[in-house]
């Protein structure tokens, strides 16, 4: 554990129950020009995350994601340089494996993040844009603001695309037929009816593994999360939907996912259930809810609330022997 320092500071944040921690100092440098380089970098010889001979800031993602400091559905960010001047700061997302290429939870967090510390200046009513530049490419967080509060945090991701449609999965639920899109990581969607479940928490094991199993099958894809979702009533904006996605080795994320919920949106607009304009209505599996919004070509703007959870200063006793902790 020698390439980290004793003693790290991070802010927490929620965005519809999933956590966030951001890391904004006690960084060790991570070479590379742009944040896809850092992220490359901070990958590792193996490109994985999980290499024998990691980057830089592996030691301390682990020490950040896993108990006791942590746990298995960890996710935060580091804050590093942007790519230029066009964004207020990049961020390289990261979980108990490794590192994203897009975090739409995170995204709004910080934007959130950004006008608490007052790194982005803020009205006390109105909006204002925090540009964060990410693996993926340039979003845009717009922080909405009354009476000196923020209300709201309106992600717009990157251009996506659908990939594929209908591609055959065996699972040890049966055989379903699975869509791909591309929202800045690749997701993967099942109807979850389609094997037999609905998206409940008492489902959550068979959901776990049924996710699992789909992602082990499509290796070619670089499967980041699968979303086994369930239509609900809809909305007089549009249809609505609940979601549980399922990424890295069976994480469970507990907001509607926000680039998950981009990914649904091009989905639904590619079987003409949304035109451009028209909203989904997004639930996660503890009850909290997106809007996503689809717009032209592509781009998907995604609106829910986030909260601060506290200011922490995580220490590493050198004489720990558990160092940077351990998984359950």
């Amino acid at each position: 554990m020698s390439t980290i320092p004793y003693t790290v500071r991070t802010t927490d944040y929620h965005t519809a129950g999933e956590p966030f921690r951001i890391v904004h100092a006690d960084l060790p440098p991570v070479p590379g020009d742009t944040v896809a380089e850092r992220r490359a970098t901070a990958l590792g010889p193996g490109g994985t995350g999980t290499d024998p001979r990691p980057g830089p800031l592996d030691d301390l993602r682990r020490l950040l994601s896993r108990e006791p400091r942590g746990h298995a559905g960890m996710y935060g960010g580091f804050i590093v340089p942007p790519d230029d001047d066009g964004a207020h700061f990049g961020v390289l997302f990261w979980h108990k494996d490794g590192y994203s290429t897009a975090c739409g939870h995170g995204t709004m967090a910080l934007g959130a993040w950004a006008v608490d510390t007052g790194r982005v200046p803020a009205p006390d009513d109105g909006t204002v844009p925090v540009r964060v530049d990410v693996p993926s490419g340039r979003v845009t967080a717009t922080v909405h603001r009354a009476g000196g509060r923020t209300t709201a945090v309106t992600f717009r991701n990157v251009p996506g695309r659908v990939l594929a449609r209908e591609v055959p999965v065996t699972t040890t639920f049966g055989t379903v037929r699975a869509d791909l899109a591309d929202s800045g990581a690749f997701y993967v969607s099942v109807a979850a009816r389609a094997l037999g479940l609905g998206v409940s928490v008492p489902a959550l094991p068979d959901l776990v593994r049924a996710g699992r199993e789909i992602r082990a099958a499509l290796p070619g894809h670089d499967v980041y999360g699968v979303i086994l979702h369930e239509d609900l009533p809809d909305t007089p904006e549009g249809p609505a939907q609940r979601n549980v996605t399922v990424f890295a080795d069976g994480q469970i994320d507990r907001s509607p996912c926000g680039s998950g919920t981009s990914a649904r949106l091009l989905l639904l607009g590619d079987d003409g259930r949304i035109a451009p304009g028209g909203t989904l209505h997004h639930e996660s599996v503890v009850g909290t809810a997106f809007t996503g919004r689809l717009l032209a070509h592509g781009i998907t703007e995604v609106t829910g609330t986030t909260h601060r959870t506290g200011e922490h200063t995580f220490l590493l006793d050198p004489d720990d022997t558990l160092g940077a902790g351990f998984l359950l």
